[in-house]
């Protein structure tokens, strides 16, 4: 395998090993968390059964001994007691306290006992839970801030409340001895379960996450492959695995790309045959322009003046072709780029096809082609732009005239049809062959009479079914060869 390729597959795992990473410090972090709360809540048991099973020796000690005398610490008997207790029962640690939770008297080395007094609400609580201990921690005066199970009971002298016996349950020395046999334990926990429970999870987690993640490594090599110009490449359904959603979704995407690309490619050829089109449509006029116009010059003095009118006229009227062929372009250019919003309005298609009948009189007869216009009865309103529309039956009759041979006929035909007005423009023509009849309305594209495919600027049937779409209508072409062509279109009647 060589280095690029090493490149692009630890690339490819790279989520992989993100997301093991993340898993391990996971694990590792909720690991911790784990021992620390177990030890914590461990801790917490330990503390409330040693506070259920010596709960009562606090009231044990008060009627084994009569701590106050009189009113007076019987200070010698109390110590006493205290210090057989704490000899027995390491654990404990007893004071003797006021009423006002003061300590009187205790039995401990010099100033290991930093507090003066303790809070007297926690005691008052064990005290009147009864005999049903609640677990209720109190104030250690060895250790100021830290809170301690305990045993407490109320010392009384002559039906009054004279002082409380105070019994820490948690003593120093056991919190020593706990926290060095709790460390203990804790490092045997770690080093003989904690990491091997570890590194069985770890393993589990990263073979779990090589089998999830097997979809997605296939669908990066896809996507992959796409951007280094594999258009063909998609996700299958059987590769898709956990991750549908983005595999369609890619999917989508690449049939979309593949899509843009094509109509590009489509667009560049079309602005290549537009150059090439309208590069030999126009260099027609404008040769024959040159030609009379140079005749012109280099005969000024000799040619005649019938010769001179005659020529000034072909460079006229080839003038007047260059300017129609420029106009259609930009008229094209807008429609098809979406300039040109239709200004409808309801008006008397009848009346326009009279117009437009009239108008093609004098060149119809100029050929020799009869013209016939066929008005069904009480035609309604349609509601559609005058302009465009007229200008659509324009460009209709003029392709009919071009190719309808002298002593035929061209029909212009309106009836009702529902809530339309079907308009059919129809001649005797040589007809189109039915290969060609779905390309006459590309733009640049001159059907001749017999499929002679002719390059020129064939812009008016593509103007009219561009205008026409703009009235969400259709024009369909009807054609047989030798028997002539019609073209039928519908516009809405005007309801209001």
């Amino acid at each position: 395998m060589n280095p690029r390729e090493t490149i692009k597959k630890d690339r490819n795992n790279s989520l992989f090993w993100k997301i093991s990473a993340t898993f391990l410090v996971l694990l590792v972090v909720l690991g911790v968390m784990y021992v620390l709360i177990t030890g914590y809540i461990a801790n917490d048991y330990f503390q409330e059964v040693n506070q259920r099973l010596y709960g009562q020796i606090a009231d044990s000690t008060v009627q084994l001994v009569r701590p106050l005398v009189d009113g007076e610490v019987d200070t010698l008997a109390v110590q006493e007691i205290m210090h057989s207790m704490m000899v027995i029962n390491p654990s404990v640690e007893v004071y003797l306290l006021d009423v006002e939770g003061r300590i009187i008297t205790y039995v401990a080395p010099y100033k290991r006992v930093k507090l003066d007094k303790v809070a007297l609400r926690p005691i008052r609580e064990f005290i009147d839970s009864g005999e049903r201990k609640p677990f209720i921690k109190g104030d250690d005066p060895r250790h100021p801030g830290q809170k301690k199970v305990f045993s407490a009971a109320p010392i009384e002298e002559e039906g009054q409340l004279a002082g409380y016996m105070y019994i820490i349950l948690a003593s120093e020395e056991q919190h020593s001895v706990v926290s060095m046999l709790s460390g203990s334990y804790m490092l045997r926990l770690g080093r003989d379960w904690f990491f091997v429970t570890l590194v069985g999870a770890l393993a589990a987690g990263l073979l779990a996450l090589w089998y999830l993640t097997s979809n997605l490594r296939r669908i990066i090599e896809k996507v992959r492959r796409f951007k280094e110009g594999d258009l063909q490449a998609r996700i299958e359904a059987r590769e898709m695995g956990d991750f549908p959603l983005l595999s369609n979704t890619f999917n989508d995407m690449a049939d979309k790309i593949v899509g843009n690309i094509q109509q590009l490619q489509a667009v560049e050829n079309l602005r290549r045959e537009l150059i090439a089109n309208v590069s030999h449509d126009l260099r027609t006029p404008l040769a024959i322009l040159q030609g009379y116009v140079e005749t012109l010059l280099i005969k000024d003095e000799t040619i005649s003046t019938d010769n001179r009118r005659r020529y000034l006229n072909l460079a006229l009227d080839s003038s007047e072709k260059l300017a129609h062929l420029i106009e259609q372009l930009f008229e094209y250019s807008k429609l098809e780029a979406k300039q040109i919003e239709p200004n409808k309005e309801p008006f008397f298609i009848s009346e326009l096809a009279q117009d437009i009948y009239q108008k093609y009189q004098v060149l119809g007869r100029s050929k020799g082609i009869h013209l016939r216009l066929q008005l069904a009865p009480n035609l309604p309103l349609v509601f559609a732009d005058l302009a465009l529309v007229e200008r659509v039956l324009q460009n209709l009759m003029d392709n009919a005239l071009k190719f309808t041979p002298e002593g035929g006929t061209v029909t212009i035909e309106l009836q009702e049809a529902g809530h339309h007005v079907e308009v059919r423009v129809a001649d005797t023509g040589p007809g189109i062959p039915e290969s060609e009849q779905s390309y006459i309305f590309e733009r640049y594209h001159k059907g001749g009479p017999t499929d002679k495919k002719s390059k020129g600027a064939g812009l008016g049937l593509a103007i009219a079914k561009k205008i026409l779409e703009l009235h969400n209508s259709t024009i369909q072409v009807h054609s047989k060869l030798n028997e002539g062509t019609s073209f039928e279109f519908n516009l809405p009647a005007y309801s209001g």
